[in-house]
């Protein structure tokens, strides 16, 4: 625990998602990061959470969530392409070294669960059950046809000569000899975990062929997985994805194990997509309070205030959130590739709050900050959404004043903070600075009309400066170091020293 606070707080550590959905399928991004690592460290960026590196069942066009083979690090012909969607194994491991080297640490996307793109069909007996309620059969036990054989060809077995079989996995949405019925088919002999979600009854089942992390044969070939990933990339932690879905006490046991078998202390978060506090709160216990989650309710007050504008009370944005009920377990976020347009879980936060959003999360002195890229470069894209029609969506870039921001995290984000959080439309607080960054800073923000805040500094007689250059004139502090800032409508401004 000591470890995390002193990471975020003493050093003010600063992660990016590198990667969004719509990232180009070009194979290029890994050579592209790899050049960007000088500018990611000169902006401020301690951390980089990067896109799953292993063939997915798309192969080239895979974000890396359908997980194909995780041996596969753009080594092997598969699935119609030795590269992945980032370009292939050497060009991953050089950009890693790259941004190590630059003083980066560096996050590598792991998703277990979501196993897609088996070779052979299989025929073996389950049960439906309602895809809605998790708990309730629809049929009984009787033989199904799926494709669960996987058998990765173009690897040969190099690396691990595992052939995963239906017996690997507890449960599959797809029976051959069906196609029509919708259900959840739960294998003989198998049972979904109890440690999972409550999403739908039973939040274990998400997609394609769900692990069986009960099976000893799967335990051990992910632990060795593990190892190996470690030893051929150097990463220095993970995120991991959809954990609501697979087994808690599962993500605890996988981190001892390589944490001692790699005698190095890594990082990891969990994607728990979720607001129920019970259960992210049984989620923290069961992991022993090691592995951080994002603040996923942060995310949704952000969006929630960014479509409300003035009518949002900006006292209650912190309510319900990770960061107010366990700042070191949170890694804050204002969006992801998940909450991106066209997406299943679209949350957009309107371009206009995300200033004042990104000034909630870089410039606190609570919570471990997360930069989603395509806020930080801006993206433009075109998908088909979900009434099937193809829609352009453009994502406004905010690097300009998301560098600001790192700059004033960087040299004046320490000490104590005071809040102001007395009015629905205008909210501030201070930072008082240390003595190795004295000076610390005023920020206040408004989702309404112009407005002002008096706040304490501690700096008697020193005149501010918005370093935002919203607000042209400067303020001087009064003797006792309370000063009256200001900031426009709509707006944030970020007060420093002169």
């Amino acid at each position: 625990m000591k470890g995390k606070e002193i990471f975020m707080n003493e050093f003010n550590g600063v992660m990016m998602q590198c990667f969004h959905w719509y990232t180009d399928a070009d194979g290029t991004f890994w050579e592209q990061l790899k050049e960007n690592a000088s500018s990611l460290v000169k902006a401020g960026i301690t951390a980089v959470w990067l896109p799953p590196a292993y063939k997915g069942s798309a192969g080239g066009y895979d974000v890396g969530y359908g997980v194909y083979d995780l041996f596969d690090l753009g080594e092997f012909d598969q699935k119609g392409s030795v590269r992945t969607k980032y370009g292939t194994r050497d060009e991953y491991i050089k950009a890693i070294k790259a941004l190590q080297k630059a003083g980066i640490q560096v996050y590598a996307d792991i998703a277990f669960n979501n196993k897609l793109g088996a070779d052979q069909i299989e025929e073996f007996n389950a049960t439906p059950f309602n895809p809605e309620n998790r708990n309730e059969p629809i049929g009984e036990l009787q033989p199904i046809k799926a494709w669960t054989h996987y058998t990765f060809p173009g690897r040969k077995g190099k690396y691990s000569d595992l052939q995963w079989h239906w017996w690997h996995f507890n449960a599959i949405n797809h029976n051959l000899l069906d196609e029509n019925k919708n259900a959840i088919y739960l294998f003989e002999g198998k049972k979904f975990d109890e440690n999972v979600g409550k999403e739908k009854g039973n939040a274990d089942y998400l997609i394609g062929c769900d692990l069986d992390f009960n099976n000893p044969e799967v335990q051990k070939e992910l632990f060795y997985w593990g190892e190996w990933y470690l030893k051929t990339t150097g990463v220095d932690g993970f995120r991991f994805d959809a954990v609501k879905h697979v087994k808690s006490s599962f993500f605890l046991d996988w981190m001892k194990h390589l944490s001692s078998h790699s005698c190095r202390r890594l990082f990891a978060v969990g994607e728990y997509w979720s607001g129920a506090s019970e259960e992210l709160n049984y989620f923290l216990i069961m992991t022993d309070h090691t592995i951080m989650l994002f603040d996923v309710s942060l995310h949704h007050n952000f969006a929630k205030a960014s479509k409300l504008e003035n009518n949002y009370n900006l006292q209650t944005i912190f309510e319900n959130t990770l960061v107010k009920n366990h700042p070191i377990l949170a890694v804050t976020i204002v969006n992801n590739h998940d909450t991106q347009p066209l997406q299943t879980l679209e949350s957009v936060v309107e371009a206009w709050f995300k200033p004042l959003a990104y000034a909630l999360i870089l410039l606190r002195k609570d919570g471990y900050p997360c930069i989603f890229s395509a806020d930080y470069y801006g993206a433009y894209y075109k998908d088909t959404g979900k009434d099937g029609n193809e829609h352009e969506v453009w994502m406004d870039k905010h690097q300009w004043l998301i560098d600001l921001f790192l700059k004033v995290r960087k040299n004046n984000a320490f000490g104590n903070q005071y809040d102001y959080f007395d009015h629905p439309n205008c909210v501030g607080w201070s930072r008082i600075g240390n003595d190795e960054n004295p000076g610390g800073m005023a920020v206040i923000l408004s989702n309404g009309d112009d407005s002002w805040k008096y706040m304490e500094t501690g700096y008697p007689n020193t005149p501010y400066i918005d370093i935002t250059n919203h607000i042209k004139d400067e303020i001087i502090t009064s003797n006792d170091g309370w000063g009256e800032f200001r900031c426009n409508t709509k707006s944030v401004s970020v007060w420093v020293p002169k």
